[in-house]
């Protein structure tokens, strides 16, 4: 695996730590308008919003982070294949 590979597969993780804490945010009162829920939000909401336009909620519960989390682990695991096949 290339360093850059390597690089891109740590930066993907770790933006899906971003999320993860982003999404568990929400189930506190006020966490999302703090320091961290409003850096989180710049980040996070671009590469959420076209998942929520597409996969409709399922009553009170948004299920687009879970589309969301999928397309970045097959990202993942095509940057790796390609990067097997490469070198």
């Amino acid at each position: 695996m290339t360093l850059i590979t390597a690089i891109i597969v740590q930066l993907i993780q770790l933006y899906s730590w971003a999320l993860i804490i982003y999404i568990l945010m929400s189930w506190f009162p006020n966490a999302r308008e703090s320091g961290i829920g409003q850096f989180l939000g710049r980040i996070c909401e671009p590469y959420l919003e076209p998942f929520r336009r597409i996969v409709p909620p399922l009553g009170m519960i948004d299920i687009s982070p879970i589309v969301a989390f999928i397309v970045l682990k097959l990202a993942t695991m095509g940057l790796l294949e390609i990067a097997k096949w490469v070198g």
